[in-house]
C-alpha cells in the first residue's frame, strides 16, 4: 500500500486550507447574499454590511470543507474530484475537520454578535443543512438529493436581506426559490455529461438511477418552474422595467437551451454540447439575473 500524506498527516499548505472552502462555489454564494442585501430596503452601516458578507462568506467555506472532510473517499473515486486536498493526500481529515467547525463556529458567532441573530440563525442552519442533511443524508441516499439539497444554497439571499432588516418578506422568499428551483437543472445539466463519474462513486444521482431521458424531462420542467418564480417579482410589483425585462430575456434564453437538452437522446458525454451549454449558460443567468434584481431595487429606492 502506498504511503500518503493523507495517511502521515504531513502539514497541509495554505493553498490547501482555501481549496477546502470551495472557492467557486463561494463566489457565487457571496455574490447572491450581496444582492439580497443591496435589495432590502433601509440603511446599514458599510462596515456591518462588510461584516455580514464577510460572515457568510466564512459560513459557505465552512460548508465547504465539512463536505470534502465527509467525502474524502468518495472524491477520490471521481475524476472532477481527485485532486482535492484529501484525496490527493495533502491533508488528513482531522485538520479538515477542525477547520470547517472552526470556520462554522466564527461565522455564525460574528454574524449573530455584529449584525444580528435573525441572520445568524439562518447562517448557522444553512450550514448544518448542508453539512448534514444534504451531505450526510440526501446526497447518497435519494436522487432528489438535488431538488432537496438546493435549499443550501439559496439561503444567502435571505440571510443578506436579514441582515440589513431583521426579518424576512415575500421578497426574499422568492429569491430563495429562485436558486431552489435553479439548482436542478443546472446541476442536473452536469450530471448528465458527468454520468460516469457519479457511477464510480456510487452517489444516486437522478442519471443513473432513473436515466437520461428522466432527467431531461425533469431539467424541461425545472426550466418552466424557475422561469415562472424568476418573473414573479416583477409581476408582483416589487420590481421594475429593468429587472422585468433582463428576467424575461434570461428566461427565455434559458428555456431555448434546455429545449435541445430535452430533445437530445445522446448518451456519450463527449457528444453532450446541449448539456455542457447549458450548465455554463445557468451560471452566468443566475450571476445577471441576480444582479439586475439588485440593481433595480436600488434604483427603486
Amino acid at each position: 500500500m502506498t504511503t500518503t500524506t493523507h495517511d502521515i498527516g504531513l502539514p497541509a499548505r495554505w493553498q490547501d486550507f482555501w481549496a477546502l472552502t470551495k472557492p467557486r462555489v463561494m463566489s457565487l454564494v457571496v455574490f447572491t447574499a450581496l444582492c439580497g442585501l443591496l435589495a432590502a430596503p433601509g440603511s446599514i452601516h458599510p462596515v456591518i454590511a462588510f461584516t455580514a458578507i464577510l460572515c457568510i462568506a466564512t459560513g459557505a467555506g465552512a460548508s465547504g470543507a465539512l463536505n470534502q472532510w465527509y467525502e474524502a473517499e468518495l472524491d477520490a473515486k471521481m475524476q472532477r474530484t481527485a485532486s482535492r486536498p484529501l484525496p490527493a493526500g495533502r491533508m488528513d481529515k482531522t485538520s479538515a475537520l477542525h477547520f470547517g467547525i472552526g470556520l462554522a463556529a466564527f461565522s455564525v458567532g460574528i454574524m449573530g454578535v455584529a449584525v444580528g441573530w435573525l441572520a445568524a440563525g439562518i447562517l448557522a442552519f444553512s450550514i448544518l443543512f448542508y453539512a448534514v442533511i444534504y451531505t450526510m443524508w440526501l446526497k447518497p441516499n435519494t436522487p432528489q438529493n438535488i431538488v432537496i439539497g438546493g435549499a443550501a444554497g439559496a439561503f444567502p439571499p435571505v440571510i443578506g436581506w436579514a441582515a440589513v432588516t431583521g426579518d424576512i418578506t415575500i421578497l426574499p422568499i422568492l429569491m430563495f426559490a429562485i436558486i431552489f428551483f435553479w439548482t436542478p437543472p443546472h446541476f442536473w445539466a452536469l450530471a448528465l455529461f458527468m454520468k460516469s463519474d457519479y457511477g464510480a462513486a456510487g452517489i444516486p444521482m437522478l442519471p443513473n438511477v432513473s436515466g437520461q431521458r428522466v432527467t431531461r424531462n425533469q431539467i424541461f420542467g425545472y426550466s418552466w418552474v424557475l422561469a415562472i418564480v424568476a418573473i414573479a417579482p416583477w409581476l408582483m410589483g416589487m420590481t421594475g422595467a429593468i429587472y422585468g425585462g433582463v428576467s424575461v430575456v434570461l428566461n427565455l434564453l434559458f428555456l431555448a437551451l434546455a429545449l435541445p437538452v430535452w430533445r437530445s437522446e445522446t448518451k456519450d458525454a463527449a457528444e453532450m454540447k446541449a448539456e455542457k451549454r447549458l450548465f455554463a449558460y445557468s451560471v452566468l443567468y443566475l450571476f445577471v439575473l441576480f444582479a439586475a434584481l439588485a440593481l433595480d431595487r436600488m434604483l427603486l429606492a
